[in-house]
C-alpha cells in the first residue's frame, strides 16, 4: 500500500495543498471536497483507495491548507476555482482520471469534465448535484440571498451554515446513530472557517452558486453526449441535496449506478466502506 503524501504545488499565484496516494501507474482519481471543508473529508478512504487508484485530493484556494488569497487578488467564483484545479491537474501530471463530485466539488469537477471530456474516465457522485431536482428546501433561503445579496435580512439567516453548530450539525443530521460520525472533520471545518476572511469567501461562493444552477443544462448535455460511467451514493437525509438529484443522472446516463442510503450529507464519514466499494465499480 502506498503511503499518503502531503504536498503543495504552485498554480499561478496560489499554492495548492493536496493529498496523494497510490502508484501513478494506477488509474487516476480526483477527489473534490465540499463547502467550508477540505481534503481531510477523504482521509478515511485514502488508504484503501490507494491500492487500486492513483488518488489526488486537493484543497481549493481559500480552503484548508491551500493559500487563502485576498479576494482583491483572487476571484472566488466556481469558474475560477475550476480553472485553478484544472491547471493543478495538468501541473501534477494527472492526465486522465475519474472524478469524485461532492457538494462544491460537483460544479468544479463538471466544469473540468465539460472542458476536457477526453480526460474523464468516469464520474462518482456523492451529493454532487447537477439537476434542479437535487436542490433541497434549504435552497429557498439561498435563492432569496441570490435575489437580494445586499439585504442583511436575506444574508444573515445563512450565517448559521458556517457557524460551529451549523458545521457540526451538517455532519450528524440524518445519521442514525449519530455516533457513526466522529468530531475530527467538523472541528477542522470549524477551525478553517474561523480564520480571518474565511466566511466571506464562503459567502462569495454561496452567492456565485447561482451560476452553477444556470449551467446545469450544459453539464447535462455533456453527460448525454459522452455518457461517462456514472456511479453514485447519496444520503436519504441530506439537508442540502435531495435524492431526486441522484436519480436524475439516469435521465442523461441511463446506465448510471446510483444508490440512496440511510445517511446524511457526509456519507464518506458515516459509511466509508460503502463509498470505497462503490468507487471500485468505476474500474469494472
Amino acid at each position: 500500500m502506498s503511503n499518503i503524501q502531503y504536498k503543495k504545488v504552485q498554480v499561478d499565484s496560489v499554492k495548492v495543498f493536496y493529498r496523494e496516494a497510490g502508484s501513478p501507474a494506477l488509474p487516476g482519481l480526483l477527489l473534490l471536497h465540499g463547502h467550508a471543508s477540505a481534503s481531510h473529508t477523504f482521509r478515511n478512504i485514502l488508504p484503501q483507495l490507494s491500492e487500486v487508484f492513483h488518488v489526488v485530493a486537493p484543497d481549493y484556494p481559500g480552503f484548508g491548507n491551500s493559500d487563502r488569497p485576498d479576494p482583491k487578488n483572487y476571484n472566488y467564483t466556481f469558474a475560477n476555482l475550476s480553472n485553478t484545479i484544472d491547471k493543478f491537474t495538468e501541473q501534477i501530471g494527472l492526465t486522465t482520471f475519474s472524478v469524485y463530485l461532492f457538494d462544491f466539488g460537483a460544479p468544479i469537477g463538471l466544469t473540468i469534465a465539460t472542458k476536457h471530456p477526453e480526460r474523464i474516465t468516469a464520474i462518482f457522485t456523492q451529493s454532487g448535484n447537477a439537476y434542479d431536482e437535487g436542490l433541497s428546501p434549504a435552497f429557498e433561503g439561498i435563492r432569496a440571498y441570490w435575489a437580494n445579496p445586499d439585504d442583511p435580512a436575506k444574508k444573515d439567516p445563512l450565517r448559521h451554515i458556517f457557524s460551529p453548530e451549523g458545521l457540526e450539525g451538517a455532519y450528524r443530521l440524518g445519521v442514525d446513530p449519530a455516533s457513526r460520525v466522529g468530531y475530527d472533520a467538523a472541528n477542522l471545518d470549524i477551525y478553517y472557517t474561523s480564520r480571518p476572511g474565511a466566511v466571506d469567501i464562503q459567502f462569495a461562493l454561496l452567492l456565485d452558486y447561482e451560476t452553477n444552477v444556470k449551467t446545469y443544462p450544459e453539464w447535462q448535455a455533456y453527460l448525454r453526449k459522452y455518457k461517462p460511467k456514472v456511479v453514485g451514493i447519496w444520503g436519504k437525509h441530506d439537508p442540502f441535496f435531495s435524492p431526486p438529484g441522484a436519480e436524475a443522472f439516469k435521465r442523461d446516463v441511463p446506465d448510471a449506478d446510483v444508490s440512496v442510503i440511510d445517511a446524511g450529507h457526509f456519507v464518506v464519514e458515516s459509511h466509508p466502506q460503502e463509498i470505497v466499494t462503490a468507487l471500485k465499480k468505476l474500474l469494472v
